[in-house]
């Protein structure tokens, strides 16, 4: 299941400005010292792929759960330039954080940086803390990597769909589908960040 561009802005209203306001703000100040009262999540994206307000969108979404979002290009505490420090900050934080999601998108796939991160969330989140959120626009094939896969996906259920050969429908909301050896479990994504 994709995403596409513009699914999320149901979640910009007329408090998304603020809500975005207060993510740039705490992205600025992020602190792998301070202790932060909610889940904190590192959200790896292309820089160029996501207009700000595609992004305000999906941290509208993630706020309604409590979350507190690091959006690495708004870290005031980054170098002008890419460096070696870069990649310090981020591998800090990416430890630091209590869950890790990838905004997927063809670009994102392909970026040497976006790569690099889901291999040092791997190392620090592998399996139960990260989380693939698979976006693509309208009329493109999506590239999807195989190793991907491996991941767990956020999806949307639109409350029609029915658990596996059973008469129970899912709930509308989103969910996390984990991989299994054999199939695969689905949760709240709300569970799936409190855990």
């Amino acid at each position: 299941m994709f995403f596409y561009r513009g699914d999320f802005n149901n979640f910009k209203d007329s408090q998304s400005k603020a809500t975005l306001n207060e993510s740039i703000h705490r992205t600025r100040y992020f602190s792998a010292t301070r202790p932060y009262s909610g889940i904190t999540v590192f959200i790896s994206h292309k820089h160029d792929d996501l207009d700000l307000g595609e992004l305000d969108g999906v941290i509208g979404m993630l706020k309604e759960y409590g979350v507190i979002p690091y959006i690495d290009s708004m870290d005031s505490k980054m170098p002008d330039h890419t460096c070696a420090e870069t990649a310090k900050r981020i591998k800090d934080v990416i430890e630091f954080c209590d869950k890790f999601i990838l905004l997927a998108t063809n670009n994102a796939i392909e970026s040497y940086w976006c790569n690099w991160e889901v291999g040092i969330g791997d190392v620090h989140k592998y399996k139960n803390h990260i989380a693939i959120l698979p976006m693509k626009d309208y009329g493109k094939d999506y590239k999807g990597n195989e190793y991907l896969r491996i991941y767990s996906s956020i999806e949307y259920f639109d409350g029609t769909t029915r658990y596996n050969n059973t008469k129970e429908i899912i709930p509308k909301g989103f969910y996390v589908r984990t991989p299994m050896d054999e199939g695969h479990t689905i949760e709240p994504l709300k569970d799936w960040l409190r855990r």
